[in-house]
C-alpha cells in the first residue's frame, strides 16, 4: 500500500471520521481506529485525535504508513462484514421466519454493499428468492436501518408476503423500539408529528414544520411517532417508541427535530452535542424488542427480545 492515500470529502452533511474511512478502505471500523490511535491519519493537515470527529464537504484525510490493515476478501459476495455479522434466527415457520438483525448488517443490499440480511437468508433458505415485489429483496416487508438492532418478520412464501404487506399498510402490524436520547425530555408521553421529506443530498429525512403561515403545511409526508419515557438519566432518557407511520429514519428523524436526538447516531446529531458518549457506544441506541403480526391462520403472533448486552452495560455506565 502507498505511505500516503488521500480523500477529499464530497458529501453535503457531516459523517463520522470511522465511518468514512471504514467505507473507503473497506475495512472494519476498529481497524480505522487503530490507525487514528497511532496518529496516522490527519484532516486538513491536523492530526485526528478522535475517531468520532466530523468530516465535511472540503475536508482532505490523508493517512500515512498504512501497515497491517486487515483487508477483506476479494470474492464478489464476501465482505468484512459477512464474516463477522450474521443475524440471530428465532422462529422458522412455515410461512414467515423471525429475524433478530444485529446493529451493523443491512437489511438487504444496495450499491455500495452486497451483503446483507437478506442476502444471508437467500442462502440459507433459498425459497424466498421468488418471494416479494423487488428481486433484491426477496421476502423483505419492512427494514431496519444498518446501525439498529431488533425484530423483522420475513415471508417465506408470497402469500404470507402479501398479507404481511397488507397488515404494515393498514397498521395492523404492532413494533415497539427501545431507544435511548439525549437530553431529560420533559413530558412522560408525548407525539411527534413533524412531517418528513428527503433532505437535499438524499441520504437522510428532514423535518419540516406543520403549518406555514398559520396554514396547514402541504409538504412532506405526515409522519407519527409516539414515545413513553421509562426512565431519566443525568444526561439521557430511555424511550419505549412506537411509529404509526413507516418512514425512512422516522424516528431518528424526529427525535433530531424534537431536540433530542439518539445515543450513537452518526447521521442525525447536532452539531452543539458532545459526541464522547456516542463514541463510546459505538453503535445506534435504536433496538426493536416488540413485534406482533397476525399469520395466515388467522392467529396473533407476539416476539419479544431483550436488548443487545453492549446496550445494556452501556446504560449500566449511566447516571
Amino acid at each position: 500500500m502507498p505511505k500516503l492515500k488521500q480523500f477529499i470529502f464530497k458529501k453535503d452533511s457531516p459523517v463520522r471520521l470511522d465511518v468514512l474511512l471504514a467505507e473507503k478502505l473497506k475495512t472494519s471500523r476498529s481497524q480505522v481506529q487503530k490507525l487514528i490511535e497511532n496518529k496516522q491519519i490527519s484532516i486538513n493537515g491536523i492530526v485526528a485525535k478522535k475517531s468520532g470527529e466530523n468530516v465535511i464537504y472540503g475536508n482532505k484525510i490523508e493517512i500515512n504508513e498504512i501497515k497491517n490493515l486487515v483487508e477483506p476478501k476479494t470474492s464478489k459476495n464476501t465482505t468484512l462484514v459477512e464474516k463477522k455479522i450474521s443475524p440471530n434466527i428465532l422462529a422458522v415457520e412455515k410461512d414467515f421466519l423471525i429475524v433478530d438483525k444485529p446493529s451493523g448488517l443491512l437489511t438487504h443490499n444496495t450499491e455500495k454493499e452486497n451483503y446483507s440480511l437478506a442476502e444471508f437468508l437467500t442462502k440459507k433458505y433459498p425459497e424466498i428468492k421468488k418471494v416479494g415485489e423487488d428481486s433484491s429483496r426477496p421476502g423483505i416487508i419492512h427494514r431496519l436501518d444498518k446501525e439498529a438492532s431488533g425484530l423483522l418478520v420475513v415471508a417465506r412464501n408470497q402469500k404470507m408476503f402479501n398479507f404481511l404487506k397488507k397488515q404494515f399498510q393498514e397498521r395492523t402490524v404492532d413494533k415497539e423500539y427501545c431507544v435511548l436520547v439525549h437530553g431529560k425530555v420533559s413530558a412522560d408521553t408525548g407525539f411527534i408529528d413533524f412531517p418528513l421529506e428527503r433532505s437535499k443530498n438524499n441520504e437522510r429525512m428532514a423535518a419540516i414544520p406543520k403549518t406555514v403561515r398559520g396554514m396547514e403545511n402541504d409538504e412532506g409526508k405526515k409522519s407519527l411517532t409516539e414515545f413513553w419515557v421509562e426512565k431519566k438519566f443525568v444526561n439521557f432518557s430511555l424511550l419505549t417508541v412506537k411509529i404509526h407511520t413507516g418512514r425512512m429514519h422516522q424516528i431518528r428523524a424526529h427525535f433530531l427535530a424534537y431536540d433530542h436526538p439518539v445515543v450513537g447516531d452518526p447521521l442525525y446529531f447536532q452539531k452543539k452535542q458532545k459526541r464522547k458518549w456516542d463514541d463510546e457506544l459505538g453503535r445506534l441506541f435504536l433496538h426493536c424488542f416488540k413485534l406482533e403480526f397476525t399469520d395466515l391462520q388467522g392467529n396473533r403472533q407476539k416476539y419479544e427480545i431483550p436488548l443487545p448486552k453492549e446496550l445494556t452495560d452501556f446504560l449500566k455506565k449511566l447516571k
